[in-house]
């Protein structure tokens, strides 16, 4: 599971270097902020006055080296000689001086023991959603190997906490872990800091390692599935289609906007097959969380009218593709809960593969994809980074399951 462990990883060892100054001690003149040392405290040594804070110029002045070497040293850098990293951690010590900023304490020993990641959802949700929690467990278990922990990252309310954490936290590596946005200011941060970042299904930038599924391939095979079974009026339950996220019919410039990659490949490969020559878009309903509650809201907007009555047959999909089986589920219980046969009024098909345990002996119709490969190959591509490689990127194979939740459309 989510576990902290000790870490044991070699350094890369290029030519060393080391300071050719004597050690000299000097007196802490406490010149600057920390880490700088360009200005002269005003009011330093005045009587009564705070002490100044110590500086890098003063630590390498007390340690008698270039200020360049102690920072080299506070950056982990495996050029500087043991010596000359002991007599400057030494100094710092002896001016209680902890760094050059908030990363310099994990750096001096090397790596900091933690790989981040990242995901769109509050962590509640992230925990709600079974193929999360079996990613999460996969990579926890190959990071774990390296002897790290991972640290997750939820998308919180406050943005600027939630980036306060990704700017200054000591990290490894991150790996986006459910479909990251490109635009996400948090991925523009460490790229930034040069942290290895691996995407799965996204962010889709430069820097940026993936591992990803034929998403759009997949749809396409669910709806040439519903094709070969007569349906022609189908909607779509789409999975949060943005950063921005909002329970609604996506339509318009909303529609347009390409967000979140999962949602619109999806949305994409269920449109090459069933939204015929000149048809206009298939309804679409866009969900706020990947959830079996946003389902449920989504059939209702689907199947029912403005007072909540079930439409009439001729006004209503014979199909539905849900984007995930939570969702999925949502939709097949309110369509049994308003009187609906599934599958023999109303088809439904998910994606993941996850265990339905709401639908009793029914087996979903869904796109099965492989949750524990996908937390582990995101843990051997960390290895792979860390270890100094390039890893190239994975695509997943996907596979269309037929349950017991799809059949004929239901005659005119």
């Amino acid at each position: 599971m989510l576990q902290r462990r000790g870490l044991g990883l070699a350094a890369h060892t290029p030519d060393r270097i080391d300071s050719m100054s004597r050690l000299a001690p000097v007196r802490d003149t406490g010149q600057g902020d920390a880490g700088h040392g360009d200005a002269k405290a005003p009011g330093a040594g005045a009587s009564g006055a705070p002490a100044p804070k110590p500086t890098l110029k003063a630590v390498a002045a007390r340690a008698g080296v270039s200020t360049s070497t102690a920072s080299l040293t506070f950056a982990g850098d495996p050029r500087v000689l043991p010596g000359t990293r002991a007599r400057v951690l030494a100094a710092a010590a002896e001016l209680g001086y902890a760094g050059p900023d908030p990363l310099a304490r994990s750096l001096r020993r090397g790596r900091s023991r933690v790989v981040g990641v990242v995901v769109g959802d509050r962590l509640g949700y992230a925990f709600a959603d079974p193929l999360a929690v079996v990613q999460l467990d996969a990579l926890a278990d190959e990071v774990g190997a390296l002897g790290a922990g991972l640290l997750l990252i939820g998308g919180v309310e406050d943005d600027a906490a939630r980036l306060a954490i990704v700017e200054q936290t000591p990290l490894d590596a991150v790996v986006f872990a459910t479909c990251g946005g490109d635009d996400d200011p948090a991925l523009d941060l460490l790229l930034r800091r040069r942290v290895p970042v691996v995407g799965i299904e996204g962010p889709y930038r430069a820097g940026v390692h993936l591992i990803d599924l034929d998403n759009r391939g997949a749809t396409r095979a669910v709806g040439q599935h519903l094709a070969e079974l007569g349906h022609t009026r189908v909607a779509v339950v789409a999975l949060p289609w943005g950063p921005q996220r909002r329970s609604g019919w996506l339509e318009g410039t909303r529609r347009a906007e390409r967000g979140y990659n999962d949602a619109w490949e999806r949305l994409a490969g269920t449109e090459d097959v069933l939204r015929g020559d000149g048809a206009g878009p298939l309804p679409a309903w866009e969900t706020a969380t990947n959830s079996r509650q946003e389902g449920e809201r989504a059939a209702r907007a689907l199947l029912c009218d403005a007072r909540g009555e079930l439409l009439p047959a001729a006004r209503r999909p014979t199909a539905v593709v849900a984007q995930s089986d939570l969702l999925a589920v949502g939709v097949v219980t309110t369509a049994r809960a308003l009187g609906l046969r599934v599958p023999g009024e109303l088809s439904v098909t998910g994606y993941d593969g996850v265990e339905t345990p709401w639908l009793g002996a029914d087996r979903l119709t869904t796109v099965h994809q492989p949750a524990a490969e996908r937390g582990r190959a995101a843990g051997r591509m960390v290895a792979e980074l860390l270890a100094g490689g390039l890893p190239e990127p994975i695509q997943l194979p996907v596979q269309l399951v037929i349950g017991t939740t799809t059949a004929d459309a239901p005659l005119a």
